[in-house]
């Protein structure tokens, strides 16, 4: 853990470790270590080995599709498979089947076809090179929701930023705001009438719950994937090098395969209603850079990155709810410690305000248990300025309750 550099700087400010993922002891079986990674991707150059194993593998795969349970009308998406088919070599019909596939709205193939139209794929160009990810539509005047780190690159620099629709429509698009703190950000393309997603209720997901993941891993756009929800408010830490600040995100954990390219494109439930923002992956330590999908997925909740997209777009900014301490990152836990520091307790701040003094030991927000400082800085963000949020913590060994206003950080 990294210590709190400064001495009255609030917490909000400092930098903070580069993962929140669960350390990982590397045991004498030499189990590898595993660490977080954003999922903006290089673009690829697909070799001939390569595309002859895609071919494969769609070939194996044909018959393996599963379905989700129809929930809303009996309308069907029909496909006609019938023949015949000639054996040049004796001029004898081969037999093929005559049966019609039906797909249910609420299936996968139908929820894909509903959703693909709005699901983009985002290419830029920079001086640091060029990067592939994914995003989806927003409002139907052309606004896109995607990762900061996605385009950070091309913000830094005298970049471009093109995006791609599922029909193979390109066009250029411009920034309309970003936010590294939420590692989110908001593009448009100047075209109107498009087809824009659903934005679901992410407070409202269980563990367990089918999802689909869409996007343009290493480039391959329009990719489909699906699993559920492995779990919710897992402290993740994502971002781009551009960014000195790292975004940590109260994340959906999810099983569905995201890999490199992925960033920026739609988690969907089993209306196809977006329920977050596919942003990182956990893999395995490796020093021959980023690796695939090993069924640990990380999602910004819808929730939140609506509330960032809409300031975005109103404004260019956005705004985020603070505390108003600095934290003692050394500490282990359990709970997040407040630092002993001069200053570590903002005057006029929230924290002050309710009574909490440097060296409280804070447990729970809301009725959630801190684990360390990482996880009370995600469940404060994913709060808004002016929510009011219960907060234990114990001073001398005695257990204390307060409510706390949050207030929005000052700007930079």
């Amino acid at each position: 853990m990294n210590q709190v550099p400064g001495d009255d700087v609030p917490w909000w400010s400092q930098p903070l470790p580069t993962s929140t993922t669960p350390a990982t002891s590397t045991p004498a079986t030499s189990t590898p270590a595993m660490s977080t990674t954003p999922l903006a991707s290089a673009r690829p150059k697909l070799p001939i080995l390569f595309m002859l194993a895609l071919a494969l593998v769609a070939g194996v795969l044909g018959g393996g599709v599963g379905y989700f349970a129809a929930q809303y009308s009996d309308d069907r998406v029909t496909s006609d498979v019938r023949g015949p088919f000639t054996d040049t070599s004796d001029g004898r019909a081969l037999t093929t089947s005559t049966s019609t596939i039906e797909r249910a709205p609420g299936s996968i193939a139908g929820i894909a076809a509903r959703v693909l139209p709005s699901v983009v794929s985002i290419s830029t160009e920079s001086n640091a090179g060029s990067g592939t990810g994914s995003g989806f539509v927003i409002r139907s005047d052309g606004y896109i929701l995607t990762n900061n780190h996605v385009v950070a690159d091309a913000a830094n620099s005298t970049g471009s930023i093109t995006v791609q629709f599922n029909g193979g429509k390109s066009i250029s698009a411009e920034i309309v705001g970003r936010d590294a703190t939420y590692d989110l950000a908001v593009i448009k393309v100047n075209l109107t009438n498009l087809k824009s997603l659903v934005l679901g209720d992410s407070d409202k997901v269980v563990v367990g719950d089918s999802v689909i993941a869409i996007g343009s891993p290493l480039g391959l756009t329009g990719t489909v994937t699906t699993g559920v929800v492995s779990a919710k408010d897992r402290p993740v830490s994502a971002g781009g090098r551009f960014d000195s600040q790292n975004s940590f995100i109260n994340a959906i954990q999810t099983d569905a395969a995201i890999n490199p390219g992925n960033s920026g494109g739609p988690l969907v439930d089993a209306t196809g209603a977006v329920i977050g923002i596919n942003s990182a992956i956990a893999s395995m330590s490796s020093s021959r850079g980023q690796s695939g999908s090993i069924g640990l997925g990380f999602a910004i909740p819808i929730n939140q990155a609506k509330r960032t997209a809409e300031q975005l777009i109103a404004t260019g900014k956005s705004s985020h709810p603070i505390l108003g301490v600095s934290l003692d990152l050394q500490f282990a836990g359990p709970g997040a410690r407040i630092s002993t520091l001069p200053g570590a307790v903002v005057t006029g701040g929230p924290a002050s305000e309710a009574g909490l003094l440097s060296g409280d030991l804070i447990l729970s927000l809301d009725g959630r248990n801190v684990a360390n400082a990482e996880e009370l800085i995600v469940a404060i963000r994913s709060h808004a300025p002016g929510d009011k949020v219960k907060i234990s913590y114990v001073r001398a060994k005695k257990t204390i309750e307060v409510t706390v206003t949050l207030v929005a950080a000052p700007a930079n």
